[in-house]
């Protein structure tokens, strides 16, 4: 398994990848896959990896802004994703503790991710990274007609902003 930076090339299978995890309905509020415009503009352009193996890519994890206002520069959300016929190896483990060192390079001092309760594949994932749970938005958004809580997990780097 190998774990390098997300070219735009790499835009159809991480979009197929996201397109799994949207269609579980607890991976994301989305409904659809953007175009990588839209998806570019969303993201950091730093801290974009992918998880390699024999050639296919197997997942990602990126970064997003959480604000525009210049003393929430340090802070990003993390979206990390893996194909469905990966999941239980250990992929997205990999790619977090990948991103963390990364983003710290980039200045980050403070991920966080907002995870539907259902998926707690990806709570699990996070608190073995070194996230902590900090509450819960109670009916934040609704996806297909039905009101969502999300629960918000965030980790603070020990090097960066201390």
């Amino acid at each position: 398994m190998d774990i390098r930076e997300m070219y735009p090339t790499d835009w159809d299978s991480v979009a197929n990848i996201y397109e799994q995890g949207i269609a579980t309905g607890y991976a994301t509020f989305e409904k659809s896959v953007p175009t990588f415009e839209v998806w570019d503009n969303a993201h950091l352009s730093s801290c974009r990896i992918v998880a390699i193996e024999n050639g296919t890519i197997t997942g990602w994890a990126a970064l997003s802004p959480v604000s525009s206002r210049c003393v929430y520069g340090g802070v990003a959300e993390v979206s990390v994703y893996v194909a469905m016929e990966h999941t239980g190896k250990g992929i997205g483990k990999m790619l977090m503790l990948h991103l963390i060192p990364q983003s710290e390079k980039e200045g980050i001092w403070t991920l966080q991710s907002g995870i539907f309760p259902e998926n707690e594949g990806s709570i699990a994932l996070h608190k073995k990274v070194g996230f902590r749970y900090i509450g819960k938005r109670e009916k934040v958004g609704q996806l297909n007609g039905m009101w969502k809580d999300n629960l918000l997990f965030e980790r603070r780097s020990m090097i960066v902003g201390v």
